[in-house]
């Protein structure tokens, strides 16, 4: 998910092409605050005239504690967003809010999610009645730069301070049923430490991440795809779970390993992942 200025012109006419999976167009921090006006026009007119392509296109509101926030949803909704993004989200009220503001649409909104932006101490210890506050959300972002000026921790690139954080939302997440999607790096040119970062939330249970930079695009998309590696041996799992369901056996093993359901599980969304239909081995 790449965020995208929304009052930088050029970045909004190229967004598509970018390699990111989704756009976020931000109208909150990125746009000064005499210009927040310009930046609603601007996005809403760029959703109606370009085309993205396969690209998720999302917005980025300004925080439901700013006097016109509710300006960005009504000045946009029109163009059909695939979904809004809530910055500071730290209860459900803010949820509810927002999702008001989109049924008062005289259009078919039913399929725009909302999007939680989790980012400050109170967010992270309320999440799971955040995320399960409204049927249109489906996803959640994490943000770690707010989050850690709020706990007063030291920002660091091996992350210790935003451990806690993180598991919590990627659990609260998971319990959910929807996605969690990690916190951008922040350091545009450290491509070794994007990985290293990716490769972490990617363990974690995270989905995917967020982006400041589109260089980081590729690179992110590249950990977050299972390898051959990964996909050769889901295969395996699949093909020996299916041969000794046929033959009646229950305890099985694949590369010395001992397989049961969770790994079976595992096996299928590393396939789903891969676009590859793991649904031969019913």
């Amino acid at each position: 998910m790449l965020f995208v200025p929304g009052i930088s012109p050029g970045m909004i006419q190229n967004a598509g092409i970018l390699g990111a999976d989704s756009i976020i167009f931000d109208l909150e921090d990125s746009v000064p605050y005499d210009e927040k006006d310009a930046a609603r026009i601007l996005v809403r007119n760029a959703l109606q005239s370009l085309d993205y392509g396969s690209c998720e296109r999302m917005i980025r509101i300004n925080s439901t504690d700013y006097t016109d926030w509710q300006l960005d949803i009504r000045e946009s909704i029109k163009s059909m967003p695939d979904a809004y993004v809530i910055p500071k989200t730290e209860n459900e009220t803010m949820i509810l809010e927002v999702e008001r503001v989109i049924d008062e649409s005289d259009r078919d909104t039913t399929f725009i999610d909302i999007i939680p932006l989790i980012e400050n101490a109170r967010g992270v210890e309320c999440c799971d009645k955040i995320l399960n506050s409204s049927s249109r959300i489906r996803t959640v972002l994490f943000g770690a730069e707010d989050y850690a000026t709020d706990i007063g921790a030291t920002r660091t690139k091996e992350g210790i301070e935003i451990a806690y954080a993180r598991s919590r939302i990627v659990n609260a997440a998971a319990a959910a049923g929807i996605e969690a999607i990690d916190t951008p790096f922040v350091d545009v040119e450290d491509i070794d430490g994007l990985k290293k970062d990716s490769i972490t939330a990617r363990n974690m249970g995270f989905k995917g991440k967020a982006l400041i930079s589109p260089k980081h695009c590729m690179i992110v998309k590249n950990v977050f795809t299972p390898s051959l590696e990964e996909v050769e041996n889901a295969l395996r799992i699949i093909a020996a779970t299916k041969q000794a369901k046929q033959q009646g056996k229950g305890a099985i093993r694949v590369d010395g390993k001992m397989i049961d359901a969770p790994i079976v599980k595992r096996a299928l969304d590393i396939l789903k992942k891969a676009n590859i239909d793991g649904d031969f081995y019913e």
